[in-house]
């Protein structure tokens, strides 16, 4: 019995052991930096643009295998047939069906290696072949072909291969980008979270100090109203500011919740999760220079990389279609050993040389104009590329032009906005003591409560603008300014 109870003990400390852990857990404290690594570490976002790099590599990764030589079996293990089929009886001169009973079976493993110069592919193989004829003249044959040595191409077609050796790093090059771009993006996006629950959180404790102030002065206006200090009316707006502070409580705390879903719903927590925010410190002095920014972006920004992209695949439609529109030559020659016997034993004996030189040609005569016509449209569809990409990077550089603008103004903006939440607390606090001793009135006393409140947005709203131009011009050049180096990401570990 006593050592039931113990047991009920333990797991009763237990239980509350784990409430007390899972109630620890529930809180969390971010500032902004850790709030960006969560987000780049655990958002849905962060996750997506993970595995559309992952894609991209894998998809790297097979253009490279299929650099590599192959090797390739094919094989029919067994085929039997017993059917009517047609045959030419040369007595009578005519086609006629006879019954036929027969069992086959093939197999060739081929070594094949794609020359990216030229386009052809060299291949190496060897063949093996037996059919057994059921009837009347029963008879088993076996067909060997020991090695083969051969080389195809088309002499004047499309060259693929060359096509896909300049896109498909390009591609990869990209995709490697726009990781980090996307990254940065989720980085901007948290930012913007992170400061819609510092404001919110900033407002409630504002919200809440000014309800326990109005309580205090509507107490302290009933005392002076009790010695006819100040009057009925005056009164009955210190009791109007304290009821109008109390509604704007229950409305901050409705903000602050919905403003910690979102950030907690982004950083993929938990939705009861209880997040405590705590102010960046005062930015340091970043000088972006315009022209470096363009420079850098130039470099790193995949938009480029897709431009470059999208004007080769139109550059290989063109090269496609113009090379369809002529005629076409083909060429597949090979040299080996072939043999033919009655047994599997005799059928690699003394094979006999097996030489084979093919040309193909093809000529288009008459087609209507199709050719011609895919041909034009390509090299429209070229143009147009160009010229899309060349607005867009316009676009992209006037971008990155006007966040650096923005950048610079706002580091002077946020030197003046803490300026003025400084003044604006010290004006309030005196204002408040001036009201208590009877110097001040209450106009003066609810104008410097909304000159605080101001102030205080207007300095979360600074440093919200500050970082989010910050994200952005990391996003846009892929370069970190305060440590002046290209932003990287360790792709090994992903990998």
């Amino acid at each position: 019995m006593k050592y039931n109870r113990l047991l009920f003990l333990f797991a009763v400390m237990g239980w509350f052991g784990s409430v007390t852990v899972s109630a620890q857990q529930s809180e969390i404290t971010l500032d902004l930096q850790r709030t960006v690594a969560l987000a780049n570490d655990s958002s849905l976002s962060a996750f997506r643009a993970k595995n559309m790099y992952m894609a991209s590599r894998w998809e790297y990764l097979t253009f490279k295998a299929a650099r590599l030589p192959s090797l390739t079996l094919y094989a029919t293990p067994l085929r039997y047939n017993r059917d009517f089929t047609r045959r030419y009886d040369s007595e009578q001169n005519i086609d006629v069906y006879r019954r036929q009973q027969s069992l086959y079976s093939y197999g060739n493993l081929a070594a094949q290696q794609n020359f990216d110069f030229t386009g052809g592919t060299f291949f190496v193989d060897t063949e093996l072949g037996y059919i057994r004829n059921f009837g009347d003249l029963a008879r088993s044959q076996f067909n060997s072909v020991p090695v083969r040595i051969g080389y195809r191409q088309e002499l004047l077609g499309y060259n693929r291969f060359k096509w896909e050796k300049k896109i498909e790093p390009l591609k990869f090059e990209r995709a490697q980008k726009e990781l980090i771009s996307n990254l940065e993006t989720t980085a901007e996006t948290a930012s913007g979270y992170f400061f819609d629950l510092a404001m919110a959180q900033a407002e409630h404790q504002l919200a809440l100090e000014n309800r326990r102030n109005s309580e205090r002065l509507y107490r302290i206006g009933e005392e002076k109203h009790k010695i006819a200090s100040i009057g009925q009316s005056e009164l009955l707006t210190l009791k109007l500011d304290r009821v109008n502070a109390q509604n704007s409580l229950q409305n901050a705390e409705l903000r602050l919740k919905r403003a910690m879903f979102a950030l907690a719903a982004y950083l993929n927590l938990d939705k009861d999760t209880k997040i405590t925010l705590q102010l960046p410190d005062y930015p340091k002095d970043v000088i972006v220079n315009v022209d470096d920014a363009l420079m850098f972006a130039k470099e790193n920004n995949p938009q480029y990389l897709e431009h470059k992209q999208r004007i080769l695949e139109s550059e290989q439609t063109l090269d496609r279609t113009r090379r369809e529109s002529l005629f076409s030559i083909g060429l597949n020659a090979s040299m080996g050993f072939n043999q033919i016997a009655p047994t599997f034993r005799d059928v690699y004996r003394n094979p006999l040389r097996q030489d084979i030189l093919a040309l193909t040609l093809t000529i288009p005569i008459v087609d209507w104009g199709v050719r011609k016509g895919r041909y034009n449209m390509a090299k429209n569809n070229l143009n147009i590329t160009q010229l899309s990409a060349q607005e867009s990077e316009i676009r992209l550089e006037e971008d990155v032009i006007m966040t650096v603008g923005d950048f610079s103004v706002q580091q002077q903006m946020i030197r003046s906005a803490e300026e003025a939440m400084e003044l604006a607390k010290v004006a309030y606090e005196q204002t408040q003591e001036r009201f208590i001793i009877g110097k001040a009135d209450i106009n003066s006393l609810t104008l410097s409560t909304s000159r605080r409140q101001e102030a205080q947005r207007n300095y979360i709203s600074a440093l919200r603008n500050y970082w989010q131009s910050y994200f952005k011009l990391r996003k846009l050049t892929l370069h970190d300014f305060e440590k002046n180096k290209p932003i990287e990401v360790d792709f090994n570990v992903m990998n």
